[in-house]
């Protein structure tokens, strides 16, 4: 999927010159300091100065702690926020933070010796570590530190500011220690559905991690916590951690809850004979900011993008991110889904995309996906997930990971999968091969029939991307190779902002839709049979449709509605 935003970029050959430094993940030795002081912004900017009166520290998103920084350029400022620490002369200090956000940069100046800076054109709607270091003159025993992001981007975010080194005599930041394991925990409010969980308070601590059956499941404030969405009649295990900004404490002892009745609640509605898919974008990139409840009625089934992967291989997680949604809330996101599920409608939770990097390569990372994934179907109210995994696949541990999380979520489960066009070229693909793997359970595969150039078509001819006969004949290698036409859908975006290239108009769309089911508008290539059973068409994306003024889902999404 393109994730990212598509913007001209003179400013690199500018900063080439900057002595920028590569990311890295400096440490400090045992002996230094942090100079640095009020780096996780839990005193408000007290220590900082930002240009223009850009700063404000705010609650959300936060690394650690209870604070973090937000900085919004504006005009011809880019929102520096600095200080100015006490070193120690002929000495190295690591610099560091984490950081969130498009075009952040970090730097010292007046170092007596060469100033550095580093910078990242964005963390994928996550945090990002930031780091170089820098050397100190022989006189020099005020340093000059800071941040800022770049002309005419959104805010950026920073949390955990660092400067490790000697002390140069003019105090620290000392920063927490590491919090113990809670205690008591225990179970209650036993439903069909839910279950309390409960935990004494632990000193020093600046929120807990809430961890079901091995995996990340909840970040709250306090004790206690109810977990909903569970299967009835099913039994639980359950550990809570204290994290600070000094990092994660050691888990709680398990505690087992078990919940009440039987059969399986709340099943999915099911998803219609032909279908219309779009991404729906936890991040804003330029293109329309939505909540769900925004999206469309024409879309049956809505993909949040994306998952996000965590420290344990093959697991993932989700984070809403309220800040760049206009203060979208987890609560309003959750009713809005179960007001698209009574509607009908699928909310699916997407795996990947463009910067995804989450890997199942062995039994273990399967089963981490399977339970990660179910764990947020269960927490948000998903129908399923879509996988979307552009870094390749393992076939026979993504299959076993996919019939786990069926075996979990049962029949209703909704499945989808986002292929590059590549991906979709042969039946020897891992991509392919994990289709067909999981047939029986498998609701659709859209496949992204754009970013590719050009490809071969069933037929073995070669085909442009952006034409009539790229989307018939390469849908017809899927549908020749296996895959049930209800299985099958035309992924494209939504517009010429939605992609790099290969955008067709909706038109070209609906006349792809009629070739394949009808046999009626086909360009040169024309499929030996017609598909009618042929589910529908995805796009990239109900932000970039409503930019454009949803001609797409208005033109597509009819036509998709009234196939045969």
């Amino acid at each position: 999927m393109n994730r990212i935003r598509s913007l001209a970029l003179p400013l690199a050959a500018t900063l080439a010159a900057g002595a920028l430094t590569a990311l890295t993940a400096g440490t400090a030795q045992a002996a230094d300091v942090n100079v640095a002081r009020n780096g996780g912004f839990e005193s408000g900017l007290s220590d900082w100065s930002c240009t223009g009166g850009s700063g404000v520290a705010v609650s959300s998103p936060v690394f650690s702690g209870s604070g973090t920084l937000k900085a919004t350029p504006a005009g011809q400022d880019s929102a520096q926020c600095s200080q100015t620490v006490t070193v120690k002369p002929n000495s190295t200090y690591t610099l560091s933070a984490q950081v969130q956000g498009s075009y952040v940069y970090l730097g010292a100046t007046g170092t007596g010796t060469q100033d550095v800076s580093t910078w990242t054109p964005g963390s994928g709607g996550g945090w990002q570590k930031l780091s170089t270091t820098f050397s100190t003159g022989p006189n020099t025993t005020r340093v000059t530190v800071w941040t800022h992001g770049w002309y005419g981007q959104p805010a950026y975010f920073v949390d955990e500011f660092s400067v490790y080194g000697p002390d140069g005599g003019g105090g620290t930041d000392p920063g927490p220690t590491v919090p113990g394991a809670p205690s008591g925990a225990t179970v209650s409010g036993q439903s069909a559905s839910a279950l309390t969980l409960s935990w004494n308070a632990v000193g020093g601590a600046s929120g807990y991690y809430v961890y079901q059956d091995g995996v990340r499941v909840r970040t709250v404030p306090a004790s206690p916590v109810q977990l909903t969405g569970l299967a009835a009649a099913t039994s639980y295990s359950f550990q809570v951690s204290a994290y600070n900004a000094a990092g994660e404490g050691p888990r709680s002892a398990a505690v087992t809850g078990t919940t009440t009745g039987g059969g399986t609640p709340n099943p999915n509605p099911a998803v219609p004979k032909h279908a219309l898919t779009g991404y729906w974008q936890n991040f804003d990139n330029g293109a329309t900011v939505q909540r769900i409840s925004d999206v469309p009625a024409q879309y049956d089934v809505v993909a949040v993008a994306f998952a996000d992967a965590t420290t344990t291989p093959g697991a993932i997680s989700f984070t809403l991110d309220s800040a760049a949604l206009g203060g979208y809330t987890p609560a309003q996101f959750k009713a809005d889904i179960a007001a698209k599920k009574a509607a009908g409608k699928s909310v699916v939770l997407s795996t990947g995309g463009e910067k995804g990097t989450i890997s199942v390569n062995d039994s273990a990372s399967a089963d981490n996906l399977a339970n990660s994934a179910y764990a947020l179907m269960q927490e948000y109210g998903f129908s399923g997930i879509d996988i979307d995994l552009e870094n390749g696949l393992n076939p026979t541990y993504m299959t076993q990971a996919l019939r786990s999380l069926s075996a979990k979520a049962g029949s209703s489960l909704v499945l989808t999968m986002a292929p590059q066009t590549i991906d979709m070229q042969s039946t020897a693909g891992g991509y392919f091969k994990t289709a067909l793997n999981v047939k029986d359970i498998l609701t659709v595969v859209n496949t992204q029939f754009y970013n590719s150039g050009s490809m071969n078509g069933c037929d073995g001819k070669v085909y442009s991307q952006g034409t009539v006969d790229f989307l018939t004949a390469l849908a017809c290698v899927q549908l020749e190779g296996g895959l049930d036409p209800s299985q099958v859908g035309l992924g494209v975006p939504a517009s010429p902002s939605g992609a790099g290239s290969g955008y067709v108009s909706p038109t070209v769309v609906n006349n792809a839709l009629d070739c394949l089911a009808r046999g009626t508008n086909c360009g040169s290539f024309k499929p030996s049979k017609t598909y009618p059973g042929l589910r529908g068409a995805m796009t990239w994306s109900t932000n970039w449709d409503a930019k454009a003024g949803s001609a797409w889902s208005n033109t597509v999404g009819p036509k998709v509605h009234a196939l045969p």
